[in-house]
């Protein structure tokens, strides 16, 4: 059961990992650091699933436990880098405060030390600790042994600096954050942050004072314990970014509503966009710019060639579109779908006025994705009107009898 369970906390820090992998496009050292730090524990994480352990085993023995400490260090680098860039931040003249100074002397000397350590370590492993069998728990068995406490006390310094500095930054922020979301994340990190404290304590005292406990005991205890600390730290870190997901979610959606839309009225007036219209698949996979950036290139796209609509429809036209969807379930929007397929229409075959007619209603939307609502809003009137009853619009408009009961059709 503890195996399953480290295949699904070394999968979750992956998942953090890869989907935090962009920030590498960006000069922004929080972001960079951030993803940093979600790989460097997903490694960590990995070394303890048994098969990537006795891969790693195969040809040194306990080198698993070499590459969970080096990648635990650049995890841990990472985090003081991060939490240096978000709270270390200079504050005006009158100086910074002690916790602040505190946090960049811890962060300092770590990255100054860390060369040292990491050819300390490696040195150690390599002559200093017994290898001559492979070990079930790597602190137990060789714990009371000089080099392998050394090789071990360093990672543990490590990690206990860094975490009680992150527990004291990370409380004091959710003491004093302003959203619910943002709160409980911190206070998450900050939990998880104290727990790996006093693991980091237990283990250097472990190691030079060896316990009764058996080695698979310990493991279980080990396990258990990074296995808690990463899923808490995986969950805080989520919770205040799942606002910023759901809006990219939203957004996401907006653009796949508005796609047919935006296509047709592209195709009609290519000279609009700044970024021409693309198949569905590659709208999907773009990655720049941003989602909600092209949300508002589209509405605004979108805006502009309703705009030079107005060149190719009929002064009556809006009012003989609003008659005909009075009945429609959504009136308004219907109105306006029926109003840009028959003008895209008469656009297509070319029947330009040199005076445009009166454009849309004007509609009180506060942004962009309210605006995007409305216009998915017409795109799904838009997608149901059929040759007949847009033939039946442009007759009816152009002061033709009405013979195929527009009005009834567009109510349906």
């Amino acid at each position: 059961m503890l195996d399953i369970c480290t295949y699904i906390g070394s999968t979750v820090m992956t998942v953090m990992a890869l989907w935090r992998l962009p920030a590498l496009r960006y000069d922004d050292p929080e972001r960079r650091a951030l993803w940093a730090c979600a790989s460097g524990f997903a490694a960590a994480l990995w070394c303890r699933v048994p098969a990537v352990k006795s891969a790693l085993d195969s040809p040194i023995t306990d080198l698993y436990v070499l590459v969970k400490y080096l990648t635990s260090i650049i995890a841990i680098l990472a985090v003081l880098r991060y939490i240096t860039a978000i709270y270390g931040k200079a504050r005006g003249p009158a100086g910074n405060p002690r916790y602040v100074e505190t946090s960049r002397r811890v962060n300092r000397i770590a990255h100054g030390c860390a060369l040292s350590a990491v050819g300390a370590m490696v040195i150690l492993f390599f002559t200093a600790v017994d290898r001559s069998r492979p070990s079930t728990e790597f602190a137990t068995d060789h714990a009371g042994q000089w080099g392998a406490a050394t090789f071990i006390s360093i990672l543990y310094v490590y990690l206990a600096s860094a975490a009680a500095t992150c527990m004291f930054q990370w409380g004091r922020a959710a003491r004093r954050a302003e959203t619910r979301l943002l709160r409980s994340g911190l206070a998450l990190m900050a939990l998880a942050m104290a727990l790996y404290t006093l693991y980091s304590l237990f283990r250097i005292v472990t190691v030079w004072a060896p316990t009764n406990a058996s080695a698979p005991t310990m493991r279980i205890v080990a396990d258990t314990s990074n296995l808690t600390v990463g899923l808490l730290w995986a969950a805080g870190a989520s919770i205040p970014s799942a606002k910023a997901l759901s809006a990219r979610w939203t957004a996401w959606r907006a653009l796949h509503e508005l796609y047919p839309l935006r296509r047709d009225l592209m195709s009609a007036f290519p000279d609009i966009p700044f970024q021409p219209s693309a198949s569905r698949l590659r709208e999907w996979t773009r990655t720049s710019p941003s989602l909600d950036v092209r949300l508002d290139q589209w509405t605004q796209d979108i805006g502009d060639a309703v705009e030079q609509l107005r060149h190719y429809a009929t002064p009556s036209l809006l009012h003989v579109a609003e008659d005909a969807t009075a009945a429609h379930a959504d009136p308004e929007p219907a109105a306006e779908a029926y109003w840009i397929k028959a003008a895209l229409r008469n656009a297509r075959s070319g029947l330009r006025s040199r005076l445009p007619v009166r454009g849309l209603r004007d509609k009180p939307l506060s942004d962009i994705h309210a605006e995007a609502h409305w216009l998915a809003r017409v795109q799904a009137v838009y997608a149901t009107i059929s040759d007949r009853q847009l033939e039946a619009l442009l007759a009816r408009a152009a002061g033709e009898p009405d013979a195929h009961h527009l009005s009834d059709q567009a109510a349906r």
